[in-house]
């Protein structure tokens, strides 16, 4: 029969699982889903998959057939392999729901060739993952293999999909390119695009260095197009070019909200923006340093300077240049072009344009300079908002060879399951260990086509473990969303991650004998990054959440300075550990809610290309927990900003925060509302709270509409976890 030849009509599990979505006597009809998965196993899984006489059949089947890199399988002895895929099965893991046995075996199981009939189960996905992260190492190939099994740590999409397969994309999630000011970077960057979202995923720009339209190019004035063709340069490349057919290729494009393009650049994403320069696909993000807030707080002109320019009078490019430090000077200073908007007006056009689309990602640029750690200057961020490194141009002849080799950035990411790391019986072991299997990844990956992401990557080996599943937690808990437990709790499990991706960065580092580049340059050598863990107690106060933590080793002060002393010795083998990034599909497959933010109903509703709509109900609910899943749309935004507030005190780069907004908001929640209208004023004010509450950056704006349309809500499935 195989996997191409089911006829929908007569599956039942479709049809069990719709039937959540019909109450009986007013109440979800949960055991529907129960039932679901079982026929799916029976109708779909069992008769569907490859038999074999033994597991080592099994295996030699997918090493002699191209299926499985036979050098990931002869770092063990088979015998070790039968053993760990024995004990992985003896923990008889059962999907919770229908929606996450349908998501693995529909977007992550190794199939056929021809797609007809599956070739593993989710215990040998999990094991390919161990053997390949371990790296021969078998203690840690049984420990990851245990993290992973528990649904205590879930590697990033293209990790966890491409792990152990021959025919593959990268196991990195994302990119970062920064464009200098000539043709030759122009160039190599748009090859750039096409190579990364052919072998990785999505793929940050940022086009701040780009001279204006208008300005002049070798003395001949308006000459330039800016940077709106160059977008569309980009998009095309992107709608070109994708990970062997897997996924659609994706970017983001960034520009400072003080170049001169500014309104072109926002005015792209409109539906009614002329066909020559609208932008269908691509984000946008706008880069955002403190002195903008201040000039909108205060209701004045803002002034708007050409990079060209800036770059001949301070000789660095413009992305370079603190803007808040020299806004007054460059003003004054007569050698440097510039332009005049009114503040607000640019204010008003990003917040029309998060209502109708979402966009602009927000990244306050001086606040992510202020936190970080590392030596050099961050100018820009990912897909998804929540990767925020240090960057370094590079300089290119007219052979667009490399005069001066610079960094750019790619993502090696995975996430923590909240529910179960908190039943983990070592918390730290378990963080240790998703450590060492991040880092492999970025010790694995070399992207030749692009040379400074691999030169990035090799000389600061940075990784980003995050979080998902928090209000899956707090609902089990008897936890309200926003509450000031919810608060103290993410501080503390945030706190934890920080401590042990430190300690064993640190171990690494004493291990191979090997720091990131410019270690000594860091707030980590001169010990002032751990003075207000020195100084101060993080442990819990309030009696809910130090029962929440009962038996978890928190770290005192002491501990701190020891950590410390270590570091300062030893240093860190990894420049950045930490990030925060959205949690897609992959949340489904783990039975929780997506990353930090609330689940948005009781019963989410997916559109599945050809299978119409599938229901997933919010993880573990029932009378017990029902009460505790409100709405993300009927949540005070700034409960959530709090709450990602909280955690990024921990967090060395960032975290994809979205914000839920209905169109018509319900009576109650925002004070300053007498009109229930969704208005710019209102996503203005919660742009600004974030800012003043120290929020690195702003993902999706998503608007819930009087139709039950979300404007802003395509998923991201290039970076996202």
């Amino acid at each position: 029969m195989g996997l191409n030849s089911l006829d929908a009509t007569k599956l039942s599990y479709f049809k069990l699982n719709n039937e959540i979505n019909i109450p009986v006597d007013d109440k979800i009809p949960l055991n529907k889903d129960k039932e679901a998965v079982v026929a799916f196993f029976k109708e779909n899984v069992e008769p569907n998959t490859k038999k074999f006489a033994s597991f080592k059949d099994h295996i030699d089947y997918l090493v002699q057939n191209n299926y499985i890199e036979k050098n990931v399988i002869d770092e063990y002895p088979h015998e070790f392999i039968d053993q760990l895929y024995q004990d992985l099965m003896d923990q008889n893991f059962k999907f919770q729901s229908f929606m996450a046995a349908y998501k693995f075996y529909n977007q992550y199981a190794l199939k056929t060739d021809d797609g007809d009939l599956y070739l593993e189960n989710y215990e040998m996905r999990i094991l390919f993952n161990a053997l390949l992260y371990a790296n021969g190492d078998q203690e840690l190939a049984k420990a990851l293999a245990k993290e992973m099994i528990a649904q205590r740590y879930q590697p990033a999409t293209p990790s966890f999909l491409n792990a152990g397969r021959k025919r593959r994309g990268e196991y990195v999630s994302c990119f970062l390119l920064q464009v200098t000011d000539d043709m030759n970077s122009i160039g190599r960057t748009v090859n750039s695009a096409l190579q990364l979202s052919r072998i990785g995923g999505g793929v940050g720009i940022t086009l701040s260095n780009l001279r204006e339209s208008g300005s002049p190019i070798k003395g001949v004035d308006n000459s330039s197009s800016g940077v709106l063709p160059v977008m569309k340069l980009l998009e095309d490349s992107f709608s070109y070019s994708n990970q062997l057919g897997q996924r659609q290729g994706a970017g983001a494009v960034y520009l400072n909200v003080f170049h001169p393009d500014i309104i072109d650049f926002l005015s792209a994403k409109k539906e009614n923006a002329d066909e020559k320069i609208r932008v269908k696909t691509l984000s946008l993000g706008v880069i955002v340093p403190d002195k903008y807030y201040e000039l909108v707080r205060n209701n004045e002109d803002m002034y708007l300077f050409s990079p060209y320019s800036v770059e001949r009078v301070y000789g660095v490019p413009f992305s370079y240049v603190d803007i808040t430090k020299e806004y007054d000077n460059m003003v004054k200073d007569d050698r440097i072009k510039k332009y005049k908007i009114e503040a607000r007006e640019l204010e008003d056009e990003i917040s029309k344009l998060q209502q109708e689309s979402g966009y602009p990602y927000v990244l306050n640029i001086d606040t992510v300079n202020r936190d970080n750690p590392i030596d050099g200057k961050i100018i820009m961020s990912n897909l998804c908002t929540e990767i925020q490194q240090v960057q370094i141009p590079s300089e290119l002849n007219d052979a667009q060879d490399y005069v001066k080799m610079g960094t750019d950035v790619s993502c090696n990411l995975g996430s923590t399951n909240i529910l179960n790391m908190m039943q983990s019986p070592d918390f730290g072991k378990s963080i240790r260990a998703m450590t060492r299997a991040l880092t492999f990844v970025s010790d694995a990956s070399n992207i030749v086509a692009v040379p400074p992401v691999a030169n990035g990557n090799k000389v600061n080996h940075s990784i980003g473990l995050g979080a998902m599943g928090l209000h899956t937690f707090l609902a089990c808990h008897h936890l309200e969303y926003g509450s000031p437990e919810a608060i103290e709790f993410i501080n503390v499990y945030f706190l934890l991650l920080n401590y042990w991706t430190l300690v064993e960065s640190n171990n690494i580092a004493r291990d191979r004998n090997e720091t990131f580049k410019n270690f000594e340059k860091s707030k980590y050598a001169d010990g002032s990054y751990f003075d207000k863990y020195v100084n101060e107690s993080f442990a819990p106060k309030l009696p809910a959440v130090k029962e929440l933590f009962d038996g978890i080793f928190i770290p005192s002060p002491s501990d701190w300075k020891d950590l410390k002393q270590k570091v300062m010795r030893d240093g860190l083998y990894n420049a950045y550990r930490m990030a925060v990034a959205p949690t897609g599909s992959i949340s489904y497959v783990n039975n929780t809610s997506a990353s930090l933010q609330p689940v948005t109903r009781l019963v989410e509703e997916r559109q599945e290309k050809k299978n119409g709509k599938i229901y997933f109900p919010a993880p573990f609910l029932s009378n017990d927990t029902i009460k505790y899943y409100k709405s993300a749309y009927d949540t005070d935004m700034r409960k959530v900003i709090d709450t990602y507030a909280s955690a990024q005190e921990h967090i060395d780069q960032g975290m994809s925060l979205t914000l839920f907004m209905r169109s018509q908001i319900p009576e109650g929640i925002y004070e300053w509302k007498d009109d229930p209208k969704q208005t710019t004023r209102d996503l203005s004010i919660l742009r600004n709270y974030a800012y003043y509450k120290g929020i690195k950056s702003l993902y999706y704006i998503r608007t819930f509409t009087e139709n039950n349309d979300e404007i802003g809500s395509n998923e991201c499935e290039s970076c996202s976890i």
